[in-house]
This record gives C-alpha cells, sequence and structure tokens, in this order.
C-alpha cells in the first residue's frame, strides 16, 4: 500500500491537470471532505466497489442455466443467443446516453439510480415469460452500460490520488462478480425450488445491498448537483468546461484508448461464448470444457488487481500491453494445436491475459484523461463503440466457425484480433492526454 502511494505521482491531477484545475472533483475527494473524514472515503471505496460486483453479475448469471431456460420457454438456438449478446449490444447503445443523464442528476445519484433500475431488471426476469426475460435482460445491460461509463469518472473524480489502486480493485470486482454469478448461478438452484427465474432473481440481492451501501453517497450529493451539472459542461467556479463527445471523437489518445478497449472486449466475449465448443470439439466432456472456462476467471482475477500498479512501473511503457497480448497469444495458439493437452495452462494464460487486458482499458480511461471531465466524454467514446464493437465477436466467430466447418480459422481471426490489440494498445501506452496538444500532452512520469 505505502509503495502505490508513493507511486501515485506518475497520475497525479496535479501533473496532469490543464490550466483551470479541477475544483468541483478536488471538491468530493474523499481524503480531502470535512465531513466524510477516512471513514466516509473508506465508506465511499466499498460502495463503488460493490457497484462495480454487480455490472457483470446481471449477464454472467444466464449463461449456466440458458439450457433451462430454452427447454422452459422453447426458445431456438438463436433467440437464445440473443440473451447474451443483447446486454453487450446494450453496454455500447446505452453509453451514449450517460453524459446526459450525468449532468441531470450526478454521478452519485445516477450510480445510486442504476442499481436500482439493475435489481428491477433481475427482478423482472421472475415472469414467466419471454417477453418479461428480454426486457429485463435489456433493462439490465442499460443499467449496467450506465454504470460502466460513469465508474471510471467516479474514480477519476472521487479518488485521483488513488487511481491506479482503485482501478485495480475495481477492474477485480468486475471479474469476481463474473465468477460468482457463474458459478453460482446453478447451485442456488434447489434454494430457489428449482426455477431458474428464481435463481436469476436471487442476484437481484447484491444490487439492493449496493443501494443500501450508497445511501450516504446519495445523501451527500443532494447539494451538489448543480456543481455536477457545471463539471460537466455548463463550467463554472473557473473550471474547465468539459469537452463535447463530439470534441473528441478525432483525437488520437481517446482514439487509441477506444480501439483498446473494443478490441480487448470483443476477444473476451468471443471466447467466453466459444471456448467451451473449441474444447469439446476436441473431444473435452461438456462439464469439463465448461469448467475450463470458469477456472481461467480465477488468474484473470489475479491479473486484474495487480496490472495498474504494475503498469505504472513499468518501462517501456508498453511492456504490460505486449505481455498481455503475448501469454494470449500463446493460449490460442494451444487451443489451436493441442486444446486438450494442456487445458489449464492455456486457460491460465488466457485469463491473465484477458485480465490484464481489460484492467489496462479502464486504466487508460482514466489515466489520460487530464480530469474527471474528460474521463466521463472518455469512457463514453471508449466504452459506447467499444462495447458495440465488442458485439460482432461471438457473432463473427460462429459465422467463421459455420463457413469453415473447424476451429482453425476462427481462432487464426483471434490472433489477428490480438493483434490489433496490441497496436492499439501500445498506442494508448503513450503518456498522452486526450484534448492536449504539444508539450502538454505529455504526462510526466506516466506509466
Amino acid at each position: 500500500m505505502s509503495a502505490l502511494r508513493q507511486a501515485a505521482p506518475e497520475h497525479s491531477p496535479a501533473r496532469a491537470r490543464p490550466a483551470g484545475g479541477d475544483p468541483a472533483g478536488a471538491a468530493e475527494l474523499p481524503g480531502r471532505s470535512a465531513r466524510g473524514g477516512r471513514f466516509g472515503g473508506l465508506l465511499l471505496a466499498a460502495g463503488l466497489l460493490l457497484i462495480g460486483l454487480n455490472l457483470r453479475i446481471g449477464v454472467a448469471s444466464v449463461g449456466p442455466v440458458l439450457d433451462d431456460i430454452r427447454a422452459s420457454l422453447g426458445l431456438s438456438a438463436t433467440a437464445a443467443s440473443l440473451l447474451t449478446t443483447i446486454p453487450v449490444i446494450a453496454f455500447g447503445a446505452f453509453a451514449f446516453l450517460t453524459p446526459a443523464l450525468t449532468r441531470r442528476f450526478g454521478m452519485h445519484r445516477l450510480l445510486g439510480a442504476t442499481m436500482i433500475a439493475l435489481a428491477a431488471g433481475i427482478v423482472l426476469r421472475l415472469h414467466p415469460s419471454m417477453s418479461a426475460l428480454f426486457a429485463g435482460t435489456v433493462v439490465v445491460g442499460a443499467a449496467i452500460a450506465i454504470g460502466n461509463v460513469v465508474m471510471p469518472a467516479a474514480i477519476k473524480r472521487d479518488f485521483s490520488h488513488r487511481a491506479g489502486l482503485m482501478m485495480g480493485l475495481y477492474s477485480t470486482a468486475l471479474f469476481v462478480g463474473a465468477a460468482l454469478a457463474s458459478g453460482l448461478t446453478v447451485p442456488l438452484l434447489p434454494l430457489a425450488g428449482g426455477a431458474w427465474q428464481a435463481a436469476l432473481a436471487l442476484w437481484a440481492i447484491p444490487a439492493v445491498a449496493a443501494v443500501l451501501l450508497w445511501i450516504p453517497q446519495l445523501r451527500r450529493s443532494s447539494g451538489r448537483v448543480a456543481r455536477a451539472r457545471s463539471a460537466d459542461g455548463s463550467g463554472g467556479r473557473g473550471g474547465q468546461a468539459a469537452p463535447a463527445l463530439r470534441a473528441i471523437l478525432r483525437d488520437p489518445v481517446a482514439l487509441a484508448v477506444t480501439a483498446l478497449m473494443g478490441l480487448q472486449s470483443m476477444s473476451y466475449y468471443a471466447a467466453l461464448t466459444w471456448v467451451p465448443s473449441i474444447l469439446s470439439s476436441a473431444g473435452m466432456g461438456a462439464d469439463e470444457a465448461g469448467w475450463m472456462l470458469s477456472f481461467s476467471a480465477f488468474p484473470g482475477i489475479a491479473a486484474s488487481l495487480v496490472t495498474p500498479a504494475l503498469a505504472r512501473r513499468a518501462r517501456p511503457a508498453w511492456l504490460p500491453i505486449v505481455l498481455a497480448a503475448g501469454v494470449s497469444g500463446v493460449a490460442f495458439a494451444g487451443l489451436a494445436l493441442a486444446p486438450t493437452a494442456a487445458p489449464y495452462v492455456w486457460m491460465t494464460l488466457l485469463g491473465l491475459g484477458q485480465g490484464a487486458a481489460i484492467s489496462l482499458a479502464l486504466s487508460y480511461i482514466v489515466w489520460r484523461s487530464p480530469d474527471a471531465h474528460h474521463t466521463g466524454q472518455v469512457s463514453t467514446m471508449a466504452q459506447g463503440f467499444g462495447y458495440l464493437l465488442a458485439g460482432l465477436g461471438p457473432i463473427g466467430l460462429g459465422a467463421l466457425r459455420s463457413a469453415t466447418g473447424g476451429w482453425t480459422v476462427p481462432i487464426a481471426a483471434l490472433g489477428v484480433m490480438l493483434v490489433a490489440q496490441l497496436i492499439a494498445g501500445v498506442a494508448a501506452s503513450r503518456p498522452r492526454l486526450v484534448g492536449a496538444r504539444g508539450q502538454d500532452a505529455t504526462v510526466s512520469a506516466d506509466a
């Protein structure tokens, strides 16, 4: 912990912030709040991490009971696949609503509202009908999309002095939530009377817990919505006005971060959907193939936790991106050439590569933004366009499998995406800031 504190100046707003500063953001740093003090900061951090834990549960819980859902509602394989594809597309589509909602309600209130909406979407799937299932899935995807965008900006504003640590913990929370939901949904079936609807609805409990833990932040935000609106676009008190989204669409730093976010997400969701089938087609049992995918989450959790802290110290700055792509590349080569020869090795490497890639992509959203205003816009761009791109991964890989009749070409396509991810990641790792020009673009002592 002390080492992380010593490294904090590498991404400190004092070095990265343009002239004019970020007064609204500084006013809400937990360590500087007269009202909250240290306990208030810990409560805020715990609330943010519990929200992060919920941002994959509503999606990851569906896959383990997908066969039960198909049998119960008579869904075709195509219709069933939409239950895992719709949320990813929603992650991108609804992300673009977030800036306007943030200006209207403020970050903290909006995060509380997303958890309420998430719980409502999960509970809606209790109704035994296809329309309720798909409507609940859309609501879940929309709530997660907004939470995805707001979280990096909230961390930048409230924990700019601990951004590396918090982004590592946040990306870890995403992995842990997904692992819990995918691993425990089937064991929860007996508690739910064997009904998949009730088993899925039980995952509303963590969302409700997040709302209860977040109540102090809702009260803290009640008098600051006007300030949040000012911080997000109308200026005020000498702060820098937030850029319009269109103003950063051609910014090379923002484009690199967006490309990295989209390509690593495309690779992740393609692998999430098809790795069990790759292993099964090589002769592995379905249960074991499913376990192999779940196992990859454990090294992913470890990588997502430590990668941001290591990236702050790594020289050259592109080294973590190269290592993440390298271990994923070895995993894909193993799956193509000898999938059942050393499956634990391939899944360990794949988890490490994917965990490092997502934590770096999320961290660059924060590190490459000079203040919380820009972070919100970069997060919208990176996750909006990024997840729309990611939705093509499972579909494209499945189409290649159908066209070629084997997995060699689809896995080669994953390798091509990995090369593109590497190029985007190297560009994103350069110590430059979104919206900056000339000498002001360089971040001193950046990771």
